[in-house]
């Protein structure tokens, strides 16, 4: 069972290093990376050209606990609005997204949902 699990790791970091060559950020318009593991999601605003994260949000986070659960759909929703809201404290509201080598389905496309809903672009 492991040498399966590792296959699937293996995989989905040679799609998120295909994904990297094409997806960068900068500072007018940085990176919004998403990490997602079985319990909880984490995002942050990335630039790229210096090298330092902007804003960042997790589903660890008391306010997005506070309102349920912390690893459903919904808490990733929350997450994606919250980043948004960092971001707009910076002055950012445009973004490329990096899924990270994850399928664009569930928690990931919540938090893109929830994301753009707090008024980030990408």
């Amino acid at each position: 069972m492991a040498n399966g699990l590792d296959n699937l790791v293996l995989l989905r970091n040679r799609r998120r290093t295909r994904i990297r060559k094409k997806v960068a950020g900068s500072a007018e318009r940085p990176r919004l990376s998403v990490f997602r593991s079985n319990r909880y999601i984490y995002a942050q605003l990335i630039d790229d050209v210096s090298g330092c994260t902007l804003a960042t949000a997790s589903s660890r986070e008391g306010e997005v606990q506070k309102a349920g659960s912390a690893c459903d759909v919904a808490a990733a929703g929350r997450v994606g609005e919250l980043l948004a809201k960092r971001a707009k404290k910076k002055k950012i509201s445009v973004a490329v997204f990096d899924r990270g080598g994850y399928r664009y389905h569930g928690r990931v496309a919540a938090l893109a949902d929830g994301a753009r809903k707090g008024g980030l672009s990408f």
